[in-house]
């Protein structure tokens, strides 16, 4: 009986849909919202790199978690702790001081988000055999987006409906009131299904023995050899990408007598949310397939291309202003399939190149923090920039900003210069 509780069928896919829906609902769901509120497309870039802080810190506190009794017990608090924050959100905007209130609420979230992030990972490995984790790879992947696919596509659609027929607050405290009782349901469901996972007891296992290995591997980290070239590669591989997944959106929102596309919120749930998060899984599965075919040596110029040059789409679509919604969504499905392709080359550049060697783990999630600083930076002026520039020379501007990584990775290694790494680097979501 409790074999069969614990198949993996019966809580990977809960599990990673736990994962990815709070993200999504933090770095999408809540810009539509400040959208909605006719905020400015800068002080919703600001807000949302704000929120997305607590993804670049994770690995510093990611070491303590060890500390709990089990990783199911952490899964589960934070999993319940961020649905109620979530939930508050429906709460905070019955306010005059929404904007605050919410960003209060969604930055506890964000912690609890990537604080889960570390330990659902660690939960999955420990639980399943090697060859287990290679079966189930597949499934972590569509169910982490799965949480986009409900968040940016299904939530989209219904908020745009709810926003016509009660008013635009009405429609987003019933949204975020879905979105907290989805993750609080998630959390009472994995409560049950999860495995116990247990942490090991170790006499030496302590927060001041945590904290000086964490010191040992923060200094590791940086005496890599090339290391701060690899940073430097790792920021500015998602400097156009970052800059439209936060404005591209807007843009489809923003009136058409402002240089924007005009749909409701409801079109582009259907156009950004559903067709392109499809095209984004396919992409990302035949990224992986063509980089394991050609090796990353000889795939990342394509990669890099493949992130970056679907952009032109939105260079496009602010020059052409269609009205065809097919047209629309076709564009968007490939910026969105290149996407999902290229960006299998940043994870795998991290993996092989910048974990390698005593810490792999540990260094492969110090990487991945360094990732989100780069993307965070990046959206974070994301919304000046186009103020200033009007939305046709800021697409325009994305595609520039992509040259210094393309030109850096025809001269930086492509292959670890560590020597002797044994421990396995967790699958990527």
């Amino acid at each position: 009986m409790d074999a069969a509780r614990h198949n993996p069928l019966k809580w990977i896919p809960t599990l990673y849909l736990a994962q990815g829906l709070p993200y999504f609902a933090i770095a999408l769901v809540f810009g539509q919202m400040m959208k909605s509120m006719n905020m400015s497309n800068a002080e919703i870039s600001h807000w949302l790199a704000f929120l997305g802080g607590a993804w670049i810190f994770k690995p510093l506190w990611s070491p303590f978690l060890e500390l709990a009794s089990s990783k199911k017990l952490v899964v589960v608090s934070l999993q319940l702790f961020g649905g109620v924050c979530l939930g508050l959100v429906a709460l905070a905007l019955q306010f005059p001081f929404w904007l605050s209130a919410s960003v209060a609420v969604l930055f506890l979230a964000s912690i609890a988000s990537a604080t889960h992030d570390i330990s659902c990972d660690g939960l999955y490995i420990a639980s399943l055999s090697k060859k287990g984790q290679a079966q189930y790879a597949g499934w972590t992947g569509t169910f982490f987006n799965a949480g986009r696919l409900l968040a940016q596509g299904g939530l989209l659609t219904l908020a745009g409906y709810l926003e016509k027929s009660y008013g635009v607050t009405s429609a987003w405290t019933v949204i975020f009131g879905i979105i907290g009782l989805t993750m609080c349901a998630l959390g009472s469901y994995n409560f049950w299904a999860l495995p116990l996972s247990p942490n090991p007891r170790m006499s030496e296992h302590n927060a001041a023995a945590v904290a000086r290995t964490l010191g040992e591997v923060i200094i590791d980290y940086f005496r890599k050899p090339g290391i701060w070239i690899s940073i430097l590669f790792i920021i500015l591989f998602r400097a156009g990408e970052a800059q439209v997944a936060t404005i591209g959106p807007l843009f489809l929102r923003e009136a058409r007598a402002a240089g924007g596309l005009g749909l409701d919120t409801a079109q582009v749930g259907m156009v950004y949310g559903t067709g392109g998060t499809i095209a984004f899984i396919i992409g990302s599965i035949a990224g992986g397939y063509f980089t394991s075919w050609l090796s990353l040596r000889r795939a990342i110029l394509f990669l890099i291309l493949a992130v970056n040059l679907p952009n032109l789409v939105f260079y496009y679509l602010s020059h052409a202003l269609p009205t065809d919604l097919t047209v629309i969504g076709v564009a968007l499905s490939l910026e969105m399939f290149g996407y999902g392709f290229g960006f299998v080359g940043l994870i795998l550049y991290m993996m092989q190149v910048v974990a390698p060697g005593k810490y792999t783990t540990a260094h492969y999630a110090f990487s991945t923090g360094v990732m989100q600083l780069g993307f965070v930076f990046f959206r974070g002026i994301s919304g000046d920039i186009q103020s200033a520039l009007g939305y046709k020379n800021f697409f325009l501007w994305v595609l520039v900003a992509a040259i210094p990584v393309t030109i850096l990775s025809q001269f930086i290694p492509m292959e670890s210069r560590e020597q002797g790494s044994g421990e396995a680097v967790p699958e990527a979501a």
